[in-house]
């Protein structure tokens, strides 16, 4: 009595089609950051509507925004708006110009530039302030 085994088929693997491409990661950032603000927007109305419900707890609130935790995150935020507002220009760039396609990744290191410039003294502005007698 013969018998015959039929092997399974070798599963090849997919890969993506970007590979890494400087356009996927700005995709991908450009998605991270619009989620981070939207989340940051949410938490803004929620601690502002806390003036109308407990000034009190309000002004607890303002007051723990003061310290040197919440200044690196204000440095995130002004980061995550400032690349997500910018790239938002690009992608629309791209989308609305014959010629977009064809600057995109050009326009992505314009982008990257224009970013450092306005973070750099952005930056140092919310460092002074964190570490200043004033604070924020």
């Amino acid at each position: 009595m013969s018998s015959t085994t039929e092997v399974a088929p070798v599963k090849e693997h997919k890969r993506s089609l970007y590979r890494g491409d400087p356009g996927m990661w700005s995709w991908v950032l450009h998605r991270i950051t619009g989620v981070l603000v939207f989340f940051f927007l949410f938490v803004h109305v929620l601690d502002t509507a806390m003036v109308r419900v407990n000034p009190e707890t309000y002004d607890a609130i303002i007051e723990t925004y003061k310290t040197p935790l919440v200044g690196l995150m204000e440095i995130g935020l002004v980061a995550a708006v400032l690349y997500h507002a910018l790239n938002g220009i690009r992608v629309m760039l791209i989308d609305f110009w014959s010629k977009g396609p064809q600057y995109q990744k050009p326009m992505l290191w314009a982008i990257a530039v224009v970013w450092l410039v306005v973070m750099i003294p952005g930056a140092g502005r919310i460092f002074y302030n964190m570490f200043t007698a004033g604070g924020h």
